[in-house]
Order: structure tokens, then C-alpha cells, then sequence
């Protein structure tokens, strides 16, 4: 199922997911400009590398040129490939917008990367030892769900269903979509909890978005996802 756009209008213009956005954009063109051998140093030295990680949480040093735990904020803007960038961007355009509008922009922002930064700790908890660089802004946006499902649990989402040349509308409450993606993913990543545990395979990070999600229903409250703002006051003269 993919989701297109929501019926929930914001009251704000959201300047801090329009910016994220464009800022991942952005991130991601350079690492389109770099040839592949500078593109792999460049990854390893800005996305998280949880046995680096782990290290340095030991006080062993690294050898990298920026502290490893920077790579817990650069790495959410770096992404993999062109349909992982638009996916997440997708989802940060339609769910974005109404969380900032709550929780107003500085509060948001500092909510994105906290839920990001949450969301890489919880992968690097269940691979403390993979050498496998971690990427994307699909923890802070999990975040970012996590607070949506909280706030605006029967907004209505409008997607698609992509089968074949065939590609059948629907629309379900937020709850629906949002839990069944949540689910699918705390369940994905229960089973690859069986894995052995001397196997290092890439893929999708499921605990960063299980983690994410989770964190963000924490936080959203906490930063004021409930209160609705006062109306402003103007003295005229």
C-alpha cells in the first residue's frame, strides 16, 4: 500500500519538513556527484557503523576523522538508492506537516533528529557488532508516525495499491495504515532476531523503524503533541 496524500490541512506552512526534505535532497545528490570508491569512504565515515559504534562507546578510538557518534545525525540524511529516497521523503511529506503543525517548528525539528538518533541506537542495540553502514531518515520518520497515529488516529489516508497495470485507490483511517506498517515491522524484525548470530546480511532496518515509531508515540506527547496552541494576541496602536 502506498500512500498519496491524507485529508488533514495543517494552519501552518511547514518550513522545518520542506527544509528536511530539500536537505536530503540535497544529501543525496552529492552522493550522486562521487565516484563509487569515494562514495563507499564518504558512507563509511557518515552513516553509522555499529561495530565502529560500539568501539567507540568502549573509548576505543577508531581512526575516523569526526566522532563516531556524529554519524547518528548525519546518517539520516544520507540514503541508498533513488527509491529509497523517495519513499521516505513521501512519507515525511504527508505525515510531516501535521506533527509540526502541534508541536510548532523548533520543537519538531529537535523531535526529528531525537527520534532519528533513538532509532539508530535501537538497530545498532540488536547488531552491536555488524560492519554494515546504517542510513536513512526512515527512523526519524517512523518517528514522526509514531506521534501522527497518537494525534490524528481517524485522519483519512488515501493510497494506492500497485498491482500489475492496475493500480486500485483506497482510503482507511490512520490507525490502520500506520498500525499494520508498524506491525509488519516489529514483526519483521522479531524474526530476524533468529538469524545466526555470526551472519552479517544488509537490508531494511527494522528495529530503527520499530524504534522510531515507538519513540516518537513517547515523545510527541512529552513535547506537547496534545496541546493545542493559543490563539495569538496583538496589541494595536
Amino acid at each position: 500500500m502506498v500512500p498519496i496524500r491524507d485529508d488533514n490541512p495543517t494552519t501552518i506552512t511547514p518550513y522545518v519538513t520542506y527544509g528536511l526534505i530539500a536537505a536530503n535532497i540535497i544529501a543525496f545528490l552529492f552522493e550522486a556527484s562521487l565516484p563509487p570508491t569515494e562514495l563507499d569512504g564518504f558512507l563509511h565515515l557518515a552513516a553509522v557503523v555499529p561495530r565502529e559504534l560500539t568501539a567507540s562507546f568502549a573509548g576505543i578510538s577508531v581512526n575516523q576523522p569526526v566522532p563516531e557518534w556524529s554519524t547518528l545525525i548525519t546518517s539520516q540524511f544520507l540514503h541508498a538508492g533513488l527509491l529509497h529516497l523517495g519513499g521516505n521523503m513521501l512519507f515525511l511529506w504527508i505525515f510531516g506537516n501535521n506533527v509540526e503543525d502541534k508541536l510548532g517548528h523548533f520543537k519538531y525539528l529537535l523531535f526529528y533528529l531525537t527520534c532519528g538518533v533513538l532509532a539508530s541506537l535501537s538497530q545498532w542495540y540488536f547488531a552491536q557488532n555488524s560492519s554494515i553502514p546504517s542510513l536513512g531518515a526512515s527512523g526519524a520518520i517512523a518517528g514522526v508516525m509514531g506521534a501522527y497515529i497518537l494525534r490524528f488516529p481517524q485522519a483519512e489516508i488515501l493510497g494506492i495499491i500497485p498491482l500489475g497495470f492496475f493500480f486500485p485507490t483506497f482510503r482507511v483511517p490512520a490507525f490502520f495504515f500506520l498500525g499494520f506498517w508498524f506491525l509488519q515491522q516489529a514483526i519483521s524484525g522479531a524474526a530476524g532476531l533468529e538469524a545466526p548470530t555470526n551472519v552479517d546480511t544488509g537490508g531494511i532496518a527494522f528495529w530503527a523503524h520499530t524504534g522510531g515509531f515507538l519513540f516518537g508515540a513517547v515523545l510527541g506527547p512529552l513535547l506537547g503533541l496534545f496541546n493545542d496552541k493559543p490563539k495569538e494576541e496583538f496589541w494595536y496602536r
